[in-house]
């Protein structure tokens, strides 16, 4: 029973002895600082993630929404007012319809093609430019990261050296402490990099399907206004599947000149 509570009591203090605070405190200020960045760089990380993933799940309902009804309209204005107020297709819309009206207000004869299209693709590009907010910060934690860690390590690796030096012998007890502390500072720079990394290109691939979805739509709105209504996609995104080629007439041989007849 007493051998069993003294491996209890050794166990505990080499726990509060090599743990990851004694080995932040023995690190000093350097450590402190490396770890506190990194834990800083990993909370901005989650919180542009989250924030992101909602922003792009509210365009991507936006969007169903506007395949199911808005071409069902009657015409853009109508179908502009049923969208919701900060929706990123009713700006699309709204700012086609803007240009079209400056378009006759020119007095220098420009394109009515060229003007929509570049009205429409600044409208886009004023969406991309809100999905893509935040994703620098997430590209430069990924790269970064790793070397703040690797810049701790380098330090603790340092401190040991120093240690045995001192004591003139690679004791455990000398490099225990440095060593453990250069492994936890690469642990802080690699949960650091991971996340931010992993959601870059997550929400890379959404932003890219939901520019996609912007595009298609603003094509189609530059095809209506550039046709005043005769071009629009089929409601609901259906399409028509296309008619089957006519077979060709065929002649019956043996008569004079050949009977033309239908199969």
């Amino acid at each position: 029973m007493s051998i069993t509570i003294l491996n209890a009591g050794a166990s505990s203090s080499a726990a509060e002895q090599f743990g990851v605070m004694n080995a932040l405190q023995q690190g000093g200020f350097i450590s402190w600082s490396v770890a506190i960045i990194l834990t800083v760089m990993l909370f901005f990380s989650l919180y542009i993630l989250f924030t992101k993933l909602f922003e792009q799940q509210k365009i991507i309902n936006q969007g169903r929404r506007v395949r199911a009804s808005f071409w069902n309209a009657n015409s853009l204005r109508e179908g502009a007012a049923k969208l919701e107020k900060n929706s990123a297709y009713k700006q699309i819309v709204d700012d086609g319809l803007s240009a079209q009206e400056q378009h006759a207000k020119l007095t220098d004869p420009v394109e009515a093609h060229d003007w929509l299209h570049g009205s429409l693709q600044r409208s886009e590009d004023t969406v991309n430019s809100a999905l893509n907010g935040g994703l620098a910060f997430l590209a430069t934690v990924g790269a970064t990261a790793p070397f703040i860690g690797l810049f701790g390590t380098v330090l603790g690796i340092y401190r040991a050296l120093i240690n045995i030096g001192q004591a003139g012998q690679a004791s455990i007890d000398k490099v225990a402490g440095p060593v453990g502390e250069a492994l936890i500072m690469t642990a802080f720079g690699l949960v650091g990099a991971a996340p931010a990394t992993l959601a870059y290109n997550f929400l890379q691939r959404r932003n890219k399907a939901i520019q996609e979805n912007l595009s298609a739509f603003s094509n189609d709105v530059l095809g209506y206004l550039a046709s005043n209504g005769a071009v629009r996609p089929a409601a609901n995104g259906a399409r028509k599947a296309p008619a089957a080629p006519a077979k060709p007439a065929t002649t019956t041989a043996g008569q004079a000149g050949g009977v033309t007849t239908k199969p």
